[in-house]
């Protein structure tokens, strides 16, 4: 029998096609107004009440949800925002889109996520922002991060484009700062195919993320801030909205998971497990270990992959090593928790597609390799 577990499945039923199907037929698919459309607006008020926060707004990708943050929060030229390396690029991307300059903070080894420490040591007169990413799922330490940006009169925008679900001493990410931004592409929690979603307490905000997401448009044809299309379209959030009434089976489903491979993989001498802290609530987006070798990555990772499993690395690159940010300068800092990371660490199939015998098949082939 051939084996082929992959790193991530979208886990989709008859209720969503079902849906999309009614969708279709109403010939509905989208509404240009800065509120949206029917299931839009049925999709939003259902995140905002599971995130926790007032309001959701949302948008087309995990990419414009941060980017429109920016926007709504005023950042541009002659601004800088701390960002982790060690995160998808799309974190620091959006910073120069709105025409601000990407700081970088390294990660804590442990969690992977911003050091607060360095963070610290990053803040300048010209910081304006803060994107602390909940990577892999868990969230960022925000209490001390929050702090910083009271102090210094920041805004802290979320990136829990991984964290649908998890806790930070009992309020969900998303919920900590003061905007929250989620992705719902097709490996993700959960999913709309693409999307993503803004969540805010503050009224404010909300109001210009629904005006920007609709081209600035206030009124008809009529630009009152800045904006573009960024709307989401009414098949994506009946879909969402679907996903969402699934989304405690599906956590329940990865953390099943990810207890088998903790029990499981506790005796690996050569690799540390994933770390859950005191007050922790972890979705399990990806279960990722690291290794105590780093040169030992790539034969691993190929001796897995061989016998079908979809193991990956998160992230192999750095993003101040990567092609494009070396021609603007970044290559002269070192963040060595970042760099160790990026050499060393490898994801595991941990989804709710994963069965229980696919799980001990995964953790008897991870034991077999690790040495």
């Amino acid at each position: 029998m051939r084996v082929n577990i992959p790193i991530n499945k979208p886990i989709i039923g008859e209720e969503e096609a079902e849906l999309v199907k009614k969708v279709t037929l109403s010939g509905i698919f989208t509404n240009p107004q800065p509120e949206g459309g029917k299931w839009v607006k049925k999709f939003e008020e259902s995140f905002a009440s599971y995130i926790g926060t007032k309001d959701a707004i949302s948008v087309n990708s995990g990419t414009s949800a941060l980017y429109a943050s920016l926007l709504a929060a005023g950042v541009g030229v002659g601004d800088e925002v701390i960002v982790p390396p060690f995160t998808f690029p799309s974190t620091a991307d959006v910073v120069l889109l709105v025409g601000a300059k990407p700081v970088f903070a390294d990660i804590n080894i442990d969690t992977y996520n911003i050091e607060p420490n360095d963070l610290k040591a990053k803040i300048t007169k010209n910081t304006r922002a803060i994107i602390p990413v909940h990577l892999y799922g868990l969230s960022a330490d925000m209490k001390p991060i929050m702090e910083l940006a009271e102090d210094n009169d920041l805004v802290v925008i979320e990136d829990a484009c991984q964290s649908h679900g998890s806790e930070y001493h009992g309020k969900k990410t998303g919920s900590l700062g003061h905007m929250g931004c989620f992705s719902f592409y097709p490996s993700k929690i959960i999913t709309t195919g693409e999307g993503g979603m803004v969540t805010t307490n503050n009224e404010e905000l909300a109001d210009k993320l629904r005006l920007i997401r609709t081209h600035g448009h206030g009124r008809e044809y009529e630009t009152v801030l800045l904006g573009t299309n960024l709307r989401m379209p009414e098949l994506e959030a009946a879909i969402g909205f679907t996903q969402l009434n699934k989304i405690e089976s599906f956590l329940i489903a990865r953390k099943a998971n990810a207890e088998v491979y903790n029990q499981v993989l506790t005796p690996l001498e050569n690799a540390y497990l994933p770390i859950v802290p005191k007050g922790y609530k972890h979705n399990w987006y990806l279960y990722t270990i690291r290794l105590k070798r780093e040169e030992a990555q790539t034969r691993i990772l190929s001796e897995l992959r061989s016998r079908g499993i979809g193991v990956k690395v998160y992230y192999p690159y750095p993003i101040h090593t990567m092609s494009y940010y070396l021609k603007l300068g970044y290559g002269t800092v070192r963040y060595p928790n970042s760099e160790l990371a990026a050499k060393s660490v490898i994801s595991l199939p941990v989804h709710p597609g994963v069965s229980r015998e696919e799980a001990d098949y995964i953790t008897d082939a991870v034991l077999s390799v690790i040495h």
